[in-house]
């Protein structure tokens, strides 16, 4: 009997090498392979040997004929079986065939049914003995099984039957056979993999790199197949931290000048800060009543126009002003919802590095952001005596080197508004190496998980040594941020500002977008909203509908608001006005989605329909409806993002998430799928919720393994096999960390011994995971060597 295949010890091949292409590896379906691979990342040996299977499947328990035809339909099984005839048969459909085989065994009968798999026959002949996995199927009495896989029973290890199966992300032209095939010959030729973990990081209870390999792929039993995803879970791992580890020392082995900022300049600066948002909000609420006044609709809020700073925006100004104040460079994250007032604590740092006579810049994602940002500085700056130059790609050639003059020039130069040239606020062009700083201190980084660690270092290193608060309005969860943020300070901003109202949250289905049984749906409402002078967004999940038409595209939901329009304002109650709609997505040019934008932001258009190029970016006080189609195709964290867009000014809001897997109104919980079930969790959570700390906490719960979009929003790079919903993998991060910490010397060097890690590092597997940072190896006397 054939018998399943088990790691290899063997030297690797001295005539080729792992990172061979795949056409020239003599590997079976070397040429299906390099003509396919790429579409799957895999275009070298080593890519194939890292090219990890996304399931297994259990087939290890041998049946005979008469244990087939005791088991229920459908189940997925195992037998060895001698086949006794072959024929072919035409199906109802045309010029389609099926291969049936009749098998047997001193037990009894089964037949195996391939449809249109012409080589079937060809492979198989009379009298052969054979193993077989698939499913089972039942006509009357006889049994079969449909589409089964198999081998020849000829002593030779088995690969597609009979054991654990891998079962591997494919694409079209690559079957599942001729990858097995060629990942097995690839381990059994080229393997094992070459160890590169020094002792000193080896963890005592995982296996070697080399078995780890093979046991992802073809493991004896479950136990050795998850030591071996534990042992490369370990590596990505170890790579992540060894990279913060080698940032933090890096940064605290180069001395800051302290910034010291006096009690009395900052209770000046947080009373003029203060002052300037009331005056704001004032003059907000002024021109709403005005607008109500005149249109008829009743007016907003009378609450206090009076701001004063959250207890955490204050802890936060603390914590950055004792960073600024020591001899090591400051490397904080500030996060907090949408509206939680980060902006004005970003102001205020920016104020006291200006204030000691230095520069501070603001990188921001997009160009209409960092236009934002801009005019919201200026506001809160200038009465504390700065002024702000914008540097962004959409300025005409003369101003932005006007700009770049001004940032480069010295910064005892006093113009009115004060002295420019000291607090920059610009988007990638920030980064572009004409850009030169007199004496750049501080760089604050907004959305820092839109920018690589690369970018955000890039612009940090033009001056001579800079200070970094990055900023974040998605949260991660408590426990994940302990391990992911560990080479970083953290402030949270979990208070909303006085007086801000939250958004009203609710779930319907498509069917419920005119009415919920006699009462108006989401379509009035938005409708009512903006006859009232007010204004909405609507969000879908596509650019362009798909063929299959199981999610909402820009255009489809353009089409839906005005097809139903005069409908909405009835139910409304309300007069049949002029719908002035535009459409934005990620696709358009920059300059067009900025101009509709910003023709949302005056009030020319009064409905935005977009993708989620909407989630950042917009601030319109006068947005008060969030309409979100398809909800269930975002994380929580977007559409809690997504819903931060709106209630930014004096007026009740709403966010209406929309539906069709959210279960129907009085179904029977016994009666849920799964899906519907985990669909409602989150949606619910959504409504019951508006603290997005909280809600981090609840996706991390939530989220099935492989789906956490915290890394992905943290700006971490992904990770492959390590999850940090797994709790063993949460362990391992901690003994990584203590690793890196071992390896990585004073200087954030690798230490000598290491250069296998710092190859594998450079370009190995780990080069996507250590965003392919090559590490110096210090030398003995601990400078750095070659």
């Amino acid at each position: 009997m054939a018998r399943a295949s088990s790691a290899r010890v063997k030297e690797p091949s001295p005539r080729i090498g792992l990172d061979t292409a795949l056409g020239a590896s003599g590997l079976p379906g070397a040429s299906v392979l390099s003509r396919v691979g790429p579409r799957l990342g895999v275009q070298t040996v080593r890519d194939l040997l890292f090219h990890l299977p996304r399931r297994y499947e259990d087939l290890r328990e041998i049946r005979t004929a008469a244990g087939l035809a005791a088991l229920e339909e459908g189940t997925v099984a195992t037998a060895r079986l001698e086949v006794v005839a072959l024929r072919l048969e035409q199906t109802f459909r045309r010029r389609v065939q099926r291969t049936v085989a009749l098998l047997r065994d001193e037990t009894g009968e089964v037949e195996a049914t391939w449809f249109g798999r012409r080589f079937i026959e060809r492979r198989l002949k009379e009298g052969q003995w054979i193993v077989l996995s698939g499913r089972v199927k039942r006509r009357g009495f006889a049994v079969s099984l449909d589409n089964p896989d198999f081998q020849r029973d000829d002593g030779s290890a088995l690969l597609h039957v009979g054991r654990i199966v891998p079962v591997y992300r494919l694409s079209a032209g690559l079957s599942a056979r001729t990858l097995r095939a060629a990942i097995r010959r690839a381990l059994d030729d080229f393997g094992p993999y070459p160890e590169y973990l020094p002792d000193s990081a080896h963890e005592a209870r995982l296996v070697g790199i080399g078995e780890a390999v093979d046991e992802a792929h073809f493991p004896r039993g479950f136990e050795e197949r998850d030591r071996a995803l534990d042992r490369l879970a370990f590596d990505e791992l170890l790579a992540l931290q060894v990279g913060m580890v080698s940032r933090l020392r890096e940064r605290q082995r180069s001395p800051a000048e302290p910034i010291v900022v006096s009690a009395d300049r900052l209770a000046q600066a947080v009373a003029l800060v203060e002052s300037t948002i009331s005056g704001a909000i004032r003059a907000r609420r002024a021109a709403s009543a005005t607008q109500a006044h005149a249109s008829g609709a009743p007016q907003g809020s009378d609450a206090s126009s009076e701001v004063r700073l959250t207890d955490d925006q204050r802890a936060a100004l603390e914590a950055i002003r004792d960073d600024l104040a020591s001899h090591r460079p400051m490397l904080r994250l500030l996060q907090g919802d949408v509206g939680s007032g980060k902006t004005a604590v970003a102001a205020l740092a920016l104020a006291f590095v200006a204030d000691a006579g230095h520069q501070g810049a603001l990188l921001a994602p997009t160009d209409l952001l960092a236009r934002q940002h801009a005019a919201t500085l200026s506001g809160l700056l200038g009465p504390l005596g700065h002024g702000v130059t914008l540097l962004s790609g959409s300025m005409s050639a003369p101003q932005r080197r006007q700009a770049q003059e001004l940032l480069n020039a010295p910064l005892d130069r006093a113009l009115d508004g004060g002295s420019l040239g000291r607090i920059v606020v610009g988007t990638h062009a920030l980064l572009q190496e004409t850009v030169a700083f007199a004496d750049l201190r501080l760089t604050v980084v907004d959305e820092q998980h839109r920018f690589g660690v690369a970018q955000r270092e890039a612009l940090a290193t033009k001056g001579a040594t800079a200070h970094v608060l990055l900023m974040t309005a998605t949260p991660i969860p408590r426990t994940m941020g302990q391990l992911v943020h560990a080479d970083l300070d953290v402030s949270d901003l979990r208070a909303s500002p006085v007086g801000r109202r939250p958004v009203i949250t609710g779930v319907r289905r498509h069917e419920e977008l005119l009415h919920v049984r006699d009462r108006p749906g989401a379509l009035p409402l938005l409708a009512g909203q903006v006859a009232a002078g007010h204004r909405a967004f609507v969000i879908v999940p596509l650019v362009e509908e798909s063929e299959e038409g199981e999610a909402t595209s820009v255009d489809a939901a353009a089409r839906l608001i005005g097809d139903t329009w005069a409908g909405a304002t009835e139910a409304a109650g309300i007069p049949v006005t002029a719908l002035r709609l535009e459409i934005v997505h990620g696709q358009m040019r920059a300059a067009e989605r900025d101009a509709r934008m910003e023709r949302f932001r005056s009030g020319e258009t009064s409905v935005l329909v977009g993708t989620t190029v909407l989630e950042v970016g917009v601030d319109v006080p006068q947005a008060t409806v969030m309409l979100i189609l398809d909800a269930d195709r975002f994380g929580m964290a977007q559409l809690h993002q997504l819903r931060g867009r709106v209630g930014r000014g004096e007026d009740q809001a709403y966010c209406i998430l929309v539906s069709d897997r959210y279960p129907s109104r009085g179904t029977p919980p016994a009666q849920l799928t799964d899906d519907q079930r985990l669909v409602a969790a989150r949606l619910d959570a959504l409504k019951e919720h508006s603290d997005g700390f909280v809600l981090a906490e609840l996706d991390f719960a939530l989220r099935r393994e492989g789906e956490l979009l915290g890394l992905q929003q943290s700006g971490l790079p992904p990770l492959r096999v390590a999850s940090l919903v797994d709790p063993r993998h949460r362990a391992l991060s901690l003994a990584a960390r203590e690793a890196a910490e071992a390896i990585v010397d004073a200087n954030g060097q690798l230490r000598p011994g290491n250069e296998a890690l710092a190859a594998e590092l450079a370009t190995g597997w780990l080069q996507q995971v250590g965003a392919g940072e090559v590490l110096e190896i210090a030398s003995a006397s601990g400078a750095p060597g070659g």
